[in-house]
Formats: C-alpha cells, sequence, structure tokens
C-alpha cells in the first residue's frame, strides 16, 4: 500500500442500511427481489417473482450490496443513483450507504472486487473468504483509503483500462466466429461442388446392413467404475471425441445395445442435446457404447468416416437436419430422417482428397483459436493484475 494513504476500516465509510420492504410491496412486484449479483460484472439480476422464505432487506438507489456467500468471487454491485424504486434482497446480502463526504463508491467497488480486498478477507475474518460476509465482518476491515480526488483518478484510469481490456476480449471473440465461418463457407463450398458432380445416395445405403443406423442405450443408469464407456451428447464437440469424463455404465444395461457397441472408426453423430455434432470414432473408444442422443453410422469401404465427417457438417446438411427437428421438451432428429440424408460418393481418391484439404484447413483453424484461446487468459489476467497495482499506489 502507498505509504501516504490512511488504513480506514470500512465502518468509516459505510453505514450499514438496516431496512425492510413491505410484505406488501413484496407481494404485488412493486419492489422486485435481487436474484444474483453477477460474478463477473457486478450487475444486479433480479427475479420475476417477490416469493420468499427468508427475512428480506431494503436497497435504495446509491447503495453499495454486498453477497454475504459470495462476495469473495466479485457478487457486489452498485445500485445506481439513476433508478427510481428500492429492491429487496435476503438477509444474505448486505446493503450499505457510502459516506459520499469521504469515499467514491465505484472506488469502493473496484477495490472490493479485487485480489486486495480478498487478502484482507483472509487476514481479518476468522474463516477468510469461506466465511459468510455480515456486516459485522465487514465493516471492521481496514482498507487503503487515499483523499476522495486520488480516489477519482484511480477509479478514472482503472476503468480506462478495464475498457480497452474488454475491446480487446470483444476483438479476440470475433476473431474466433471468423476463423469458424471462414472453414464453415470452405467446407460448404467443397462438399456442394461434390453435389453437383457426382450422384448422391442416402445414409442408409453406405452403412453396414447388420448394425444399421441406431442409437445407443437408452437409460444408462448409475456410473459404474468397473463398467463399459459410453459417450453422451456433451463428449461430441467440434468434430472430436472428448474421452477424459466419459461415463461408465453397468455391462448388464451396455449388452442389450450391441449394434451401437464401438468397433472404430464409425461415424457418430448427436441427434439430440445439441443436434449436428459430428466425430469419428477414436480408437480409445473400441468396445465403448453411446448414449441414446449419440446416432452410430458404421459405414461400409465406400466411405472414408472422415470425409462422410465432413460432409455431414457442411452448413447444407446441418440445415437439413435442423429442418427435421422433433419434439418440444427434448428436442432431435428422428433416425428415419437421418438414414434418409443423402450425400456424394466420389471414388476413394477424391474422398481422400477432400479430407486432406479440409484437416489441412482445420489444422489452421485449430492453431489460431488456440493462440487466440491463449490470449483470452492474458486478457483476463490483466484486470486482476491492474486492480492490485492500483490500490497499492502504483497506479
Amino acid at each position: 500500500m502507498n505509504n501516504h494513504w490512511q488504513s480506514v476500516p470500512l465502518g468509516n465509510v459505510l453505514t450499514e442500511r438496516r431496512e425492510k420492504p413491505s410484505d406488501e410491496k413484496l407481494a404485488t412486484g412493486a419492489i422486485r427481489v435481487v436474484s444474483k449479483i453477477s460474478f463477473n460484472d457486478g450487475r444486479i439480476q433480479l427475479r420475476e417473482d417477490g416469493e420468499t422464505k427468508t427475512g428480506m432487506i431494503l436497497i435504495r438507489p446509491g447503495d453499495l450490496v454486498v453477497s454475504g456467500i459470495n462476495a469473495a468471487k466479485g457478487a457486489i454491485a452498485i445500485y445506481g443513483k439513476d433508478k427510481m424504486e428500492p429492491i429487496a434482497a435476503t438477509i444474505h446480502y448486505g446493503s450499505y450507504i457510502p459516506n459520499e463526504g469521504k469515499v467514491d463508491a465505484k472506488y469502493l467497488w473496484w477495490l472490493l472486487r479485487s485480489n486486495t480486498f480478498r487478502d484482507l478477507l483472509n487476514q481479518f475474518v476468522p474463516g477468510g473468504i469461506k466465511t459468510e460476509l455480515k456486516a459485522k465482518r465487514l465493516l471492521p476491515i481496514p482498507v487503503p483509503l487515499p483523499d476522495p480526488p486520488e480516489q477519482k483518478r484511480i477509479v478514472a484510469r482503472i476503468e480506462s483500462l478495464a475498457a480497452k481490456i474488454e475491446e480487446g476480449s470483444r476483438i479476440r471473440y470475433q476473431v474466433t466466429e471468423k476463423v469458424d465461418a471462414v472453414f464453415s463457407a470452405q467446407n460448404e463450398r467443397t462438399i456442394s461442388n461434390l453435389y453437383e458432380r457426382y450422384d448422391k445416395a442416402p445414409l442408409i445405403d453406405l452403412v453396414d446392413q447388420e448394425r444399421g443406423i441406431s442409437y445407443g442405450v437408452v437409460l444408462t443408469g448409475q456410473p459404474n467404475e468397473e463398467g463399459i464407456p459410453t459417450l453422451r451428447a456433451g463428449d461430441l464437440q467440434q468434430f472430436r471425441v472428448l474421452t477424459t469424463s466419459v461415463k461408465r455404465i453397468d455391462p448388464g444395461i451396455e449388452v442389450k445395445y450391441l449394434r451401437t457397441r464401438l468397433r472404430g472408426n464409425e461415424l457418430l453423430l448427436r441427434i439430440r442435446g445439441g443436434l449436428g455434432e459430428v466425430a469419428v470414432c477414436p480408437p480409445e473408444m473400441i468396445s465403448g457404447n453411446v448414449s441414446r442422443e449419440i446416432a452410430v453410422i458404421p459405414f461400409t469401404e465406400r466411405i472414408n468416416p472422415t470425409y462422410g465427417m465432413y460432409a455431414l457438417s457442411a452448413p447444407y446438411n446441418q440445415g437439413r437436419m435442423t429442418a427435421h427437428i422433433r419434439g418440444t421438451s427434448y428436442v432431435g432428429i428422428n433416425l428415419k430422417d437421418v438414414r434418409n440424408l443423402t450425400i456424394p460418393v466420389p471414388k476413394m481418391p477424391e474422398q481422400l482428397e477432400v479430407v486432406r484439404h479440409l484437416d489441412g484447413l482445420r489444422m489452421q483453424v485449430d492453431r489460431m483459436k488456440k493462440l487466440q484461446t491463449e490470449t483470452a487468459a492474458e486478457l483476463e489476467a490483466l484486470l486482476p493484475s491492474i486492480l492490485d497495482k492500483a490500490f497499492k499506489g502504483g497506479l
């Protein structure tokens, strides 16, 4: 901390508001109730109803609102002075009136969401960040407090840098979206060209007829550490099978689904729980199985599985699948519609050329996305570093 700054108990600059909302106004919705405070940006989200089974506190415009349970995670907000009506929250929140002559509310908001304050919690509160932060624990905590003009300067500097970080994150997100769009467009052009040049065939005519196209285990039951690894909807993502947390199920359940028992290199298509994700079964899933959210497509030697993956992932075929969506509470595509999907059937050398081309492009996309992910981590680490520097007087 800057040697010229005072260390001041929060109780010197904050006063706990002890008002309670009226039951009538809660019941009629005249006073809205806090649902939660966002960890990332400290925004207050309000409930649609005013029902509650616990005591309530009142929050007025300009108050600093602190979640007693999640303060250390960033659940701290300022209820804006521009608001016309008070709101309410459960007694697991605290509402505090800043002393405007001594403290800038925004300064406190940034401070209480910083690692500097988390360190103070661990130092001055029994149980540290795991303890519910009631007023009797919060208000005695000493915090670094420069004079009001310096507080405002620090806030302005933090907000300027935070805006630049947010802009960097927005650009990073846009780049990631554009990279995905470039691959999708190239995939579409490649597959569309093949539709124009070659005969098409329904998927059902291109698979092992003994196995057909089927979905897997309907009720997977309780996990069994010694059981059969069984892929679920979330295990298929962006042309990959994620095998790090695959559920294992009772062999007595799995044995009833021999048609979908995996032999390797089948095409896997998510038909429920997020339609359209495709991936080729990897070697480590041989002798495993799939749940009902996934259709197993065991191509014959006429079709390279990775070629089939790219053909079904092209926007044209994704659109055809979307057009056949059924259901309301459990949305998906019927196997009959999957079996009738058609793909072009070029000779194997051309299929392999398509795979070579799109694999190469996807590798470039993956490299760019990895770089963007690393950049995102760096951006996320910037703001905590800035806050740490700010509240030590180095900004």
